[in-house]
């Protein structure tokens, strides 16, 4: 789709006016004429980012609009399935999914999107509650919900189900399977500054990281080559397929002001209080051995629903390593050193993951070395 923004007039301009009216966000005008994306709608547009966990940059672009169609939805304004061609989604979907999980049924991440695991819990609480188990949410069902809605809610038992499955997998980094996820790629070439790419110095560090990932008895996947940058859902759809371990996604920023520096990590939030736990803690330990290795600024771990964290079924980070748009950064990053330095900040940052908190050591000074004698030790006592 086209970008909509400031200065944009036309029929999807008033779409998106009369979403946001809807929403609260924008006052419903009437004033005859076209629509017109004034300083008004794009303040409302930066509202709506925020709440949703979006970069709130005020234009409404592919996922700002997804977002905008989802949040139209209330649950029980349709009948809901799972359609394999074109899943349903939609804040109604998520209600449903937050509501099954709240009673104990496993609808998987609640992400707005009817899968397979959503249909497969639906089923199994009209089984139990003696409705026919056809896995559509039609009047029946919501009535159904709506009676046995739980008097204590939260808990998010999905990411205490990922907490448990990151214990049981132990310490070692043998046999864990990591997708790394080099931005940009092909004819995106990102952030770009002179000749200076963000998709070539994410793909260097992204084979960096592989080694030292195989070295250690991990199987590290890449989701695309040096020519290619598939689109975010289908590399999100790779790890899901692939049944990664951990998902990690390499990236540069950019900022209008060459001033802007330093180092952030995002995990998957919806800023309502829904988070993934193991992403939430992976994040930090991501983010702060890169500072305490490297001295950058430190601008912090977010909550964020970008593709690449909301449809991966794992814990999953994207990393902004640096502007390009600062001297600074971009002279670090051009180093190869420094990027050696990265690439073992993140291993050792997904080793404390699984850790623990056991056997560990300060942040910044577990080296590669100790991690590799670390595996050794654990193997042999084995």
């Amino acid at each position: 789709m086209q970008l909509l923004h400031r200065g944009d007039v036309g029929p999807a301009v008033a779409e998106i006016k009369n979403t946001l009216a809807s929403l609260g966000l924008l006052s419903a005008n009437g004033r005859p004429g076209p629509a017109i994306f004034d300083e008004a709608v794009e303040q409302a547009v930066r509202g709506f980012q925020q709440q949703r966990g979006l970069i709130t940059d005020g234009v409404v672009g592919p996922a700002t609009y997804r977002a905008l169609t989802d949040a139209r939805w209330r649950l029980g304004d349709r009948s809901l399935a799972f359609l394999v061609s074109k899943p349903v989604s939609g804040d109604d979907v998520f209600a449903l999914q937050e509501r099954l999980l709240e009673l104990g049924y496993d609808a998987g991440r609640p992400d707005g999107i009817f899968s397979a695991e959503t249909e497969q819990a639906l089923r199994s609480f009209q089984r139990d509650y003696g409705l026919t188990p056809d896995g559509i949410c039609g009047p029946g069902t919501l009535r159904a919900l709506k009676q046995l809605a739980p008097k204590v809610r939260g808990g998010r038992p999905v990411f205490l189900r990922e907490q448990e499955k990151v214990r049981r997998a132990g310490p070692r980094l043998r046999g864990k399977r990591i997708v790394i996820d080099p931005g940009h790629g092909g004819a995106d070439r990102g952030v770009t500054v002179g000749d200076v790419s963000e998709a070539d110095l994410t793909w260097d560090l992204a084979r960096r990281l592989e080694g030292r990932m195989v070295a250690t008895g991990m199987e590290a996947l890449i989701t695309r080559g040096p020519n290619a940058c598939p689109p975010d859902a289908d590399r999100a759809a790779f790890a899901n397929e692939a049944g990664a371990d951990m998902f990690l996604s390499l990236h540069a920023d950019a900022n209008p002001s060459s001033l802007a520096d330093g180092v952030a990590s995002f995990h998957f939030g919806t800023g309502n209080g829904t988070t993934s736990t193991v992403g939430e803690a992976l994040a930090g330990f991501l983010q702060r051995e890169i500072v305490a290795r490297t001295g950058m600024r430190d601008c912090r771990t977010h909550p964020k629903t970008w593709d690449v964290l909301r449809l991966t079924r794992m814990p999953a980070v994207r990393m902004e390593i640096g502007y390009l748009t600062n001297e600074g950064d971009r002279n670090r990053l051009l180093d190869p050193s420094f990027r050696d330095v990265v690439a073992e900040g993140l291993l050792v940052a997904v080793k404390r993951l699984y850790l623990l908190g056991k056997d560990d050591q300060p942040t910044g000074t577990f080296t590669f070395d100790d991690l590799l004698r670390h595996e050794l030790a654990r193997a042999e006592g084995a």
